[in-house]
């Protein structure tokens, strides 16, 4: 695995395996060294430094301090590269002589390449296989392992949140887990939890709230959650975790344990937006219609709502590039094929043509669509009346055909299902298109997967916008985007001049349609006549444009922008800080799910459920930590049927028999009375 940082300047720092690195400058190639070689170490800093690379940022990236930098450029500049291979000192940089006789004993003789050689190959054979990043994780001690302090009745007011800690300890060993990842700093990853539970959108909300009771609610006793705390155990994990393997390991769990569907996904992208100086690439803003810097965070789920998977991309996204790799991705983890919903954006001939060379099942809304033709269709055409979402819809099935041009230049044609929708509520015509076989996915349920997510049946984006903060970012590391492209500003101005020439040439030929020849006495054509002079303007236009054409089919689409004047780099927002506090979240959301559904089968009132569910996660209690348990009680709810709910509840959390990394028993009551 290859890690890159950014030392300034369009320079990295790339670290590979067998413990080498590399430096690069604008994606070339300056120098590749032996990371335990000191004086190829040594003159890699002299050459970033000349190349304009920060000091703090090559510290970091190297593991040295900013003084051992600054000492090395001194000797550079009083000896050169002698004195960095002789390691000489700066202060004594007006008596060369004296440090060359100093160092002359320390000195091998004899042929010097041999045994240089002979170093290096075994300094390659003992290297370890990857650099230590500057955060490596380490195991975890007992001692801070979380409720390993053993407590009396300690009061807090978010007791509540305990049952989010139970779920996520049954479902995914998620404490040990996460520590394997992260070692010390997987306490970041409890206060997330923590948040999403709370419905706290910002680590700058932690200010206001009891510090101290959060400690003891997350088995942290005695400590002080402080918001700088925070984001330095933050910071300390995005160092850490340095790709989305913490993620995907968790929700490739998911799929295997059940807690997520498999059969319809539904993908949708949301606007990370962006505020700041820096200059980002635009992403398209669906409510204000218009472009805005930012990131598409493309997020998948299931039937059910609960988060299957994401992916942040820079600038717009590639959701129709995201649904093929999701389906790569797991394919070999579902024994069936999955069906991929999603909205307009995703149609195109050519995209539908892909899916189907590559045995994607997918369901989706139909673009432009002929308001007419649909109107022009006979209502007795329509059967299969169904109720969803306390509408009435009816259906019609018929085919469609695409035409496509592959990539080798070949022809595909394609025959989808075309499903045309009526809702009777509304006195509304739609269509959609899938590509399932009428055995796999029968009309109706065609219907009903377009229908689950878009339109009036929207809800669920609502409800994960609502308690999953979507757009709230932890931490912000900027770095130069490797996409340095952009339209071409010189096509963009020939494409002007074509259709001011083409209007041009418009008016002219109604002119010309509307003249008419004049004559001579003869009868000859007259050639100073008005149409005469109209004619030959407009065979100099259509020269004009035929010439601006032929000149803009040898001009490229896009260009590197970085050649061009007064250009400023596009930088983008490093995701790892972002990747981690949404894996969380999003385990957090799904854990709620299957609660809500546990507690809807306990408690009657099918109505009220989901709010019972909210005041059981926000009631006040007592938490107790001894050599075998940790035993929180919550205060009871008012309403008989509501308590009595509360309690059944609370056992069915507590036989799913939880435990702490170290062994204790994790165990949620309610209290008959105060402690």
């Amino acid at each position: 695995m290859i890690n890159s940082r950014h030392i300034g300047n369009s320079i990295y720092i790339r670290s590979h395996e067998n413990n080498h690195i590399s430096l690069i400058n604008h994606e070339t190639l300056i120098k590749h060294i032996d990371v335990d070689d000191k004086v190829a170490r040594k003159m890699l800093v002299i050459d970033a430094v000349n190349l304009g690379a920060k000091k703090s940022y090559l510290a970091n990236a190297l593991r040295i301090s900013r003084q051992t930098i600054d000492n090395y450029i001194n000797v550079y500049e009083c000896f050169g590269y002698e004195g960095l291979i002789h390691s000489y000192s700066p202060k004594l940089s007006k008596d060369l002589k004296r440090q060359r006789n100093d160092k002359a004993q320390d000195r091998e003789l004899g042929n010097k390449v041999r045994e240089v050689e002979k170093s290096h190959k075994e300094r390659k054979k003992n290297a370890p296989q990857q650099m230590k990043l500057p955060f490596e994780s380490s195991p975890v001690k007992d001692e801070d392992q979380p409720y390993s302090q053993e407590h009396e009745w300690t009061f807090t007011r978010y007791a509540g949140l305990f049952i989010y800690i139970i779920t996520l300890i049954s479902q995914h060993n998620w404490l040990k887990n996460v520590q394997e990842f992260l070692g010390n700093t997987f306490r970041v990853c409890l206060v997330f939890m923590f948040m999403a539970g709370r419905n706290i959108r910002s680590i700058e909300q932690l200010k206001n709230l009891r510090q101290k009771e959060i400690a003891a609610l997350l088995g942290l006793h005695g400590e002080v959650i402080t918001r700088n705390k925070v984001r330095e155990w933050c910071y300390q994990a995005a160092e850490i975790i340095t790709d989305v393997s913490l993620k995907d390991f968790f929700f490739k769990r998911q799929i295997q344990t059940g807690i997520v569907g498999c059969w319809l996904l539904f993908t949708d992208g949301h606007l990370l937006p962006y505020t700041g100086k820096q200059k980002l690439r635009h992403a398209y803003n669906t409510q204000r219609r218009m472009p805005e810097p930012g990131r598409t965070n493309m997020v998948t789920t299931d039937h059910t709502g609960r988060i299957y998977d994401f992916d942040i991309q820079e600038g717009k996204g590639d959701i129709k590039q995201y649904i093929i790799d999701l389906d790569r991705k797991w394919r070999n983890h579902v024994s069936h094929k999955q069906v991929h919903v999603f909205d307009r954006e995703g149609y195109s001939s050519d995209f539908f043509a892909k899916l189907h060379q590559e045995d994607i099942l997918f369901v989706t809304w139909e673009k432009n669509i002929d308001t007419q033709k649909l109107k022009g269709i006979d209502d007795s055409c329509f059967g299969q009346e169904f109720v969803f979402n306390d509408k009435t819809y009816r259906v019609l099935e018929d085919t469609k055909q695409f035409i496509s041009q592959l990539d080798n230049g070949e022809t595909y044609r394609l025959d989808l299902r075309q499903i045309y929708i009526w809702n009777l509520s509304s006195n509304r015509k739609t269509a959609g298109l899938s590509n399932t076989s009428a055995h796999m996915m029968p009309t109706q349920e065609c219907a009903q997967a377009i229908l689950n997510r878009w339109g009036a049946s929207e809800n669920t984006f609502k409800h994960l916008n609502e308690k999953h903060p979507l757009h709230y970012e932890p931490g912000f590391s900027m770095q130069e985007s490797d996409r340095q492209d952009m339209a071409n500003p010189v096509l963009k101005e020939m494409k002007k001049l074509v259709n001011v020439v083409k209007k041009t040439l418009n008016g002219l030929y109604k002119k010309y349609s509307k003249s008419q020849e004049s004559k001579n006495k003869d009868g000859t054509p007259r050639k100073n006549s008005a149409m005469h002079a109209l004619k030959s303007e407009i065979d100099q236009k259509e020269a004009e444009l035929k010439a601006l054409q032929a000149e803009i089919k040898d001009l490229p689409e896009r260009v590197d922008a970085t050649e061009l004047e007064d250009y400023r780099n596009f930088s983008k927002i490093s995701n790892q800080t972002k990747n981690l506090f949404d894996c969380t979240t999003s385990l957090v959301w799904n854990a709620r799910k299957q609660m809500v559904e546990w507690l809807g089968e306990i408690y009657t009132n099918k109505n009220e459920y989901v709010d019972l569910f909210y005041a059981i996660s926000n009631c006040h209690g007592w938490i107790k930590s001894d050599s075998e348990r940790v035993t929180v009680e919550l205060e009871p709810l008012d309403q008989p049927s509501r308590q009595a709910a509360q309690e059944q509840f609370c056992r069915k959390l507590t036989s799913l028999k939880a435990k702490t990394p170290t062994g204790k028993l994790m165990v949620i009551r309610v209290s008959n009375n105060g402690k």
